[in-house]
């Protein structure tokens, strides 16, 4: 009798680690897809989080009114868990184009699948008080649980993502919560009720999600091609982002986590503007720092002018350079930069890098995303800023570019103004670039003053930008935006206004 409770003890704790494992990773799901699909990942991932474990509170409530079958109830909410955690992305991603109540949606299968989860713990707690120790049992459950949430919190972002994706990593763990309830079914037989009908569900309910996994990659594709209304040539998840390639007649567009980075047809006018008034400008191009920039499309402006000796590129995610060295497509547009011996790519965080490098830099081009969540505020922050100071050579130019200043003046002139605090020169223009409209940037030089509209080189065969910087240093009324705060590291206030000001669109 002792060795058969003693199994039944670590088969129902085996089941304790797989709960957390599986719970955890339902709302890592959720707070990621939420991210992709409407930004600003620290407020989604905040309420997804908030909105989950107060829903394991009222699951854990409620449990205290299931007394009877107990095991068979148990068996039942985990096949309920595997099902809808494991059909979550795939539901969200098919209706994400489709319903105007997306976010409620998206928050009901997180209230829901919290709910079934808060209820599996004391549930099981209740089963085995009879057969275990109350001080052991607690110590136990609570030991497996925390161990589960742990491990799910490191696969995640390390090898579930970048390897099954989002939607197969949620039919996956769906599939490992019905199979804990399999094994249930067949392990502890003479303690459940109606056994085979029991057994019937759960095997039916994993060939279901079997079924949906085979077809995830089309199901993606479709959902996907809704989204975007293009050709999806090329898709991947990187441990930081989705990347997304489209294609429609002659315009390849790529998708960084459902935000539009560039189209083909109108490229050129961004990059030429970030690029050449900095390069026209500085004394020397020696040594060229770009910051964020991994497409390579801003080192190929860079790359025409032939007195730059070296050209060093820090962008976060390997799955982005690595996709524009080797794709042919990308090559072509990039004009093979990337693979250039003049160029050296670091796989790093800015910030952290930018602490720790000693060379100096004639020209700094700084070409992250836009300020959507505070891990990309840290890099417009007046702290980074001071860092990067210290980075440059004597006369060296810095270029950053600065969101819309038509959709978004409160954000553009917090990082022109920002940028004002640490150089003692600094300017701001604009190009209008279709795909965007309206797009500015912030030039500072370092420790030299000169007149802006002064050219020390320029190079033929620019298709949009003409040298004359006057002629994009004009601002009208509704693109300027006064009594703004300058972006420090603990406040954060360009991520505040730029949610403002882009959510009302």
């Amino acid at each position: 009798m002792g060795k058969k409770f003693l199994k039944f003890e670590y088969l129902l704790l085996f089941a304790v680690f797989t709960i957390a494992t599986c719970g955890l990773v339902y709302e890592l799901v959720a707070g990621t897809l939420a991210s992709y699909l409407l930004g600003d990942s620290v407020k989604q991932f905040s309420f997804i989080i908030g909105v989950y474990l107060f829903s394991m509170g009222v699951g854990s409530y409620f449990s205290k009114f299931l007394t009877k079958n107990m095991l068979n109830t148990f068996v039942e909410i985990e096949i309920l868990v595997g099902l809808i955690g494991g059909l979550s992305s795939v539901v969200l991603f098919m209706l994400f184009e489709s319903v105007y109540s997306f976010q409620f949606i998206l928050y009901l299968l997180v209230f829901v699948t919290g709910c079934l989860v808060g209820l599996e713990i004391p549930l099981l707690m209740n089963i085995l008080k009879d057969k275990v120790e109350f001080r052991d049992l607690v110590s136990n459950v609570f030991t497996f649980d925390y161990i589960g949430a742990l491990l799910a919190s490191i696969l995640f972002p390390l090898v579930l993502v970048p390897q099954l994706g989002i939607m197969g990593t949620s039919l996956f763990f769906g599939m490992i919560n019905i199979s804990i309830a399999i094994a249930l079914c067949f392990l502890l037989k003479s303690e459940l009720k109606k056994v085979y009908l029991l057994r019937a569900k759960a095997i039916a309910s994993f060939l279901l999600l079997f079924v949906v996994y085979l077809f995830s990659n089309t199901i993606l594709s479709y959902s996907e091609g809704k989204m975007y209304g293009e050709n999806i040539i090329y898709s991947n998840s990187t441990q930081y982002q989705r990347i997304v390639l489209t294609h429609n007649k002659s315009d390849y567009r790529l998708y960084l986590n459902n935000n539009l980075q560039f189209s083909s047809t109108d490229e050129y006018r961004y990059h030429e503007a970030l690029v050449h008034p900095a390069m026209s400008m500085a004394k020397q191009v020696d040594n060229v720092l770009v910051l964020g920039g991994g497409d390579g499309l801003a080192v190929r402006e860079i790359l025409k002018y032939t007195d730059v000796k070296n050209v060093t590129i820090v962008d976060l995610d390997e799955g982005m350079t690595k996709l524009f060295k080797t794709n042919k497509i990308l090559t072509d547009f990039n004009h093979n930069s990337l693979n250039n011996p003049k160029v050296k790519v670091y796989n790093q965080d800015a910030f952290i890098w930018a602490k720790n490098n000693k060379s100096k830099f004639d020209v700094v081009i700084i070409d992250f995303p836009d300020p959507s969540n505070y891990s990309l505020g840290k890099l417009y922050s007046l702290n980074f800023y001071s860092t990067l100071k210290s980075l440059l050579t004597a006369d060296a130019v810095v270029v950053v570019q600065t969101t819309s200043p038509y959709f978004a003046p409160k954000s553009f002139w917090c990082i022109n103004k920002t940028l004002m605090e640490v150089f003692p020169q600094v300017d701001a223009y604009h190009a209008y670039v279709p795909s965007f409209g309206e797009w500015g940037f912030s030039i500072a030089m370092n420790g030299f003053k000169t007149n802006f509209n002064k050219i020390n080189r320029e190079v033929e065969g620019l298709r949009f930008y003409n040298y004359q910087f006057d002629k994009f240093n004009y601002f009208s009324k509704d693109m300027i935006s006064k009594d703004i705060e300058i972006n420090r590291l603990d406040n954060q206030i360009l991520v505040r206004y730029f949610d403002e000001e882009w959510g009302k669109l």
